[in-house]
Formats: C-alpha cells, sequence, structure tokens
C-alpha cells in the first residue's frame, strides 16, 4: 500500500485538524465533504472528524492529512501525482486480468469531482 511519502506535496499549513480544515474552508472554492477512512489518492486515507474537506484548484488536490505522530498538515498535491498513481494501477489490473489473479488493485476514489 502506498504512502504519503511515496507522492511529491507541499505543506501549505501545520495546526490541528480544526485549524487545517478551517484553512481549506476558508481558501478554497472547488470543496467536497469527505468522510474518515475516504481514499483521496492510492493508498491515502483521511483521518479525522467528518465531514472533510478536500479541495480542487488549478493541477493541485488540498486536503488535511494527519500522520499519526507527526501532527495535521494542509497538503496540496499535483494531480499528475494522482494521474501517475492511476496510470500505474490500470496497468497493474491489466496485469492481473492477464495472470487471472483474483486480487484486485486499489482503486482511488478521487471520482469525487
Amino acid at each position: 500500500m502506498a504512502c504519503i511519502d511515496n507522492y511529491s506535496y507541499n505543506i501549505i499549513l501545520k495546526g490541528s485538524f480544526k485549524e487545517c480544515a478551517k484553512y481549506i474552508k476558508d481558501n478554497y472554492k472547488s470543496i467536497r465533504e469527505l468522510q474518515a477512512g475516504d481514499e483521496v489518492i492510492e493508498g491515502v486515507m483521511l483521518i479525522g472528524k467528518p465531514p472533510i474537506p478536500v479541495a480542487y484548484e488549478e493541477d493541485y488536490i488540498i486536503f488535511p492529512y494527519t500522520k499519526p505522530c507527526h501532527g495535521s498538515y494542509v497538503l496540496k498535491v499535483p494531480l499528475e501525482e494522482y494521474i501517475e498513481s492511476e496510470t500505474k494501477n490500470k496497468k497493474n489490473k491489466k496485469e492481473e486480468e492477464n495472470s487471472d489473479s483474483k486480487n484486485k488493485s486499489m482503486i482511488s476514489k478521487l471520482k469525487f469531482w
């Protein structure tokens, strides 16, 4: 399973989860509210008190991310990271279908846009 450290991202803000969620709501227009445990990009699950605001701006996904033992951050991840993870996912899925594997690859939930 992937981890946020496998992606290129910028830290916009470090604070409490509540401060991070408020920052997103106050600074972005294109927002969707997701639930804890939802997957934003492959292998990256949301942690926090729902509803969790996830924003989209230009070619970026902006969301509050809580890393246990490190705290909460607002992360800005380039959309190209999502596209690359989807491309790998599709390639893996085709390989699995060809080998008749019973294991299904994980599909990102970023389809809410």
